[in-house]
């Protein structure tokens, strides 16, 4: 039953951050650009006035239009369930490995590269087939990467990869570590579709990636559509964070959560932000570029893999 608790408390933590940190990096990026913003809590007032205009659905599409909302939001949901955030002993932690996190991120954007494709528009089809071009690209790395992590542990559960190091702090500084850190950097912000892969503040048909595919959506879907995008986001950025600075995290103890809950918070905020203040200094790259810095990612994951068992 703790267990079950621990795991309920970090979905609903998940679920209520994921907007407050999307509006934590658009306060960050104005700031920066010298202009006042709409203050953090700004997505969850542009999610409940979503839900309270009525959805529309494009003639001709079918279900796979329909269910991508659904979709998206429940295998974030699973995501948040499963992914060591706040605790490292949840009930699904055998459903915790590495291969199938990948799977159910890839699942998501599939559904709503289907969906994109189902609306019969040239945007929705030119969205889709860009997000699946990255996404044969993250993926792998994300693959590899994290199994130059799991190497030293002998699992691919993110969890015992989490517990490990909390044992042995020094494992961060070690060479497989800091090169798996540089290519989920890079792949964390290609996957949410941040710049420089993708901009999220732009509808210019020649750049936009993941906007190209949700512009058939609107109201509760788009919600939907928006809310799964910030979960996304906040789960990659505590993965990273859990992977790499797990201290804080808390194990079957309930009274380990309040110190989890502030060390979750600041170090998705830190990253968070930190990604939002980049985004003011760097440019959207060429797409037929995008390729290019994807496979450098994967090259530093295949280097934190060689690393993990040649300088072990």
């Amino acid at each position: 039953m703790t267990r079950v608790v621990l795991t309920a408390v970090q979905v609903v933590v998940v679920v209520a951050v994921a907007p407050l940190l999307v509006g934590v990096m658009r306060q960050v990026r104005a700031r920066l650009e010298g202009r006042a913003g709409a203050g953090i809590g700004q997505p969850w007032r542009d999610l409940r006035k979503l839900l309270r205009r009525p959805a529309a659905s494009p003639a001709g599409t079918g279900w796979a239009f329909r269910i991508a909302p659904l979709v998206l939001v429940g295998t974030s949901l699973v995501l948040a369930a499963v992914v060591p955030l706040l605790t490292t002993a949840s009930p699904l932690d055998p459903a915790a490995d590495l291969f199938a996190v990948v799977g159910l991120l890839a699942l998501g954007t599939v559904t709503l590269a289907l969906a994109a494709l189902d609306t019969g528009t040239a945007f929705g089809g030119m969205g889709a087939s860009r997000e699946i071009t990255v996404l044969a690209l993250v993926e792998p790395t994300i693959l590899v990467a994290v199994f130059a992590l799991s190497a030293r542990v002998g699992s691919t559960n993110l969890a015992a990869i989490v517990t490990a190091t909390q044992h042995d702090p020094l494992r961060v500084a070690s060479p497989a570590s800091l090169l798996a850190a540089a290519a989920l950097a890079i792949v964390v912000v290609a996957e949410t579709g941040r710049l420089p892969v993708d901009n999220p503040a732009t509808h210019l048909e020649l750049t936009m990636i993941h906007e190209a595919m949700v512009l058939e959506y609107a109201g509760p879907d788009l919600a939907l559509v928006e809310l799964a995008a910030a979960m996304r986001l906040t789960i990659l950025l505590g993965l990273l964070g859990s992977l790499f600075a797990p201290w804080g995290i808390a194990g079957s103890a309930v009274v380990g959560l309040p110190l989890a809950l502030i060390a979750f918070a600041g170090k998705v905020t830190a990253l968070g932000a930190g990604l939002g203040a980049g985004e003011v200094f760097i440019a959207k790259l060429r797409l037929f570029r995008v390729p290019e810095l994807l496979a450098g990612s994967f090259v530093l994951a295949l280097l934190a893999v060689a690393s993990s068992f040649f300088l072990a």
